[in-house]
């Protein structure tokens, strides 16, 4: 039985099975097509199959949300099972409709099991950031905190997380539409090896860089910087796609400059943003540890 608060995320969080064992939450898959075949990203299509289609340019390859209804047999679910509330976090909402899918299961849900609520929050941000926010309010859920106060955690994760990533080219972010402003890199692309990060929920240029060794010593050196400015009280996720040893190496040298205790998890991101970046991507989510968390502001009557 579910007792309080559950918590719900998308398959974008990307969220290691070893954490998802010690904190269980749900997730609702996003699907991939590729080619003529269809599935769920995860267990139906996996990082290494969009991987092998992306360098096959004879087989079109396209990601969709989850239906309304996707959400609302987990959200029925989880309230039959006692849940009191739900919090629902997902995929930002400039790069994918998930969120509108999940207001819209909670809009019906909420109207049609009025004895529990859910909450969807768009995190403005994507995988194991977001991934590390819904875990945060797993745990929140699990000492007992109140929905409305979890909310307020993920939102505050989120406000605060740093999302740098590497691509070996924009072309696949072109052919699926979610280049955003680094469009204007575009015209210089086969002469730089471009940094991107997370703004405002859109994927905007950072830096050019004009070889890969260089762009990942630089991806290294602004992630030590953003995580100095918090006096390293930060947890890191090191993600790839199809660059297992690069991303193992970027953070064994991350490990090597940062404090002991800092936590770094390594992992391959699932088909759904694997589809969007393509063969090669390395990126460091930066997410601010939750006991400094700053208190609610007062409520005067």
């Amino acid at each position: 039985m579910t007792n309080g608060t559950a918590v719900v995320t998308d398959s974008t969080s990307y969220i290691p099975q070893a954490l998802l064992a010690e904190h269980p939450v749900s997730i609702v898959p996003l699907h991939v097509v590729l080619g003529d075949r269809s599935g769920q990203e995860g267990g139906e299509i996996t990082p290494q199959d969009v991987a092998t289609a992306l360098r096959d340019k004879s087989i079109a390859v396209s990601t969709s949300r989850p239906t309304p209804e996707d959400f609302l047999s987990v959200y029925y679910r989880l309230l039959d099972e006692g849940a009191s509330d739900i919090v629902s976090v997902h995929i930002s909402s400039e790069l994918s409709g998930t969120f509108d899918s999940a207001r819209t299961a909670a809009a019906e849900c909420n109207e049609k099991r009025p004895q529990g609520r859910v909450h969807v929050v768009d995190s403005r941000i994507t995988c194991m950031a977001m991934g590390q926010a819904a875990l945060a309010a797993k745990r929140a859920a699990e000492a007992g905190i109140e929905a409305d106060e979890i909310v307020r955690l993920v939102n505050w994760i989120a406000e605060e997380s740093t999302n740098l990533f590497y691509v070996d080219t924009l072309e696949y972010l072109r052919r699926g539409g979610r280049i955003g402003a680094a469009q204007a890199l575009l015209g210089t692309a086969l002469a730089v090896k471009p940094l991107l990060h997370l703004s405002e929920g859109r994927i905007m240029p950072l830096e050019k860089v004009r070889t890969s060794s260089r762009a990942i010593a630089r991806l290294k050196a602004l992630a030590l910087v953003d995580a100095a400015k918090r006096d390293n009280q930060v947890q890191i996720a090191v993600q790839h796609l199809a660059a297992a040893d690069r991303a193992e190496s970027l953070a064994a040298d991350l490990a090597k400059a940062l404090p002991a205790d800092t936590s770094i998890v390594v992992g391959e991101v699932g088909a759904v943003v694997g589809a969007h970046v393509g063969p090669g991507l390395l990126g460091i989510a930066l997410t601010p540890l939750t006991d400094a968390l700053p208190p609610a502001p007062q409520r005067h009557l």
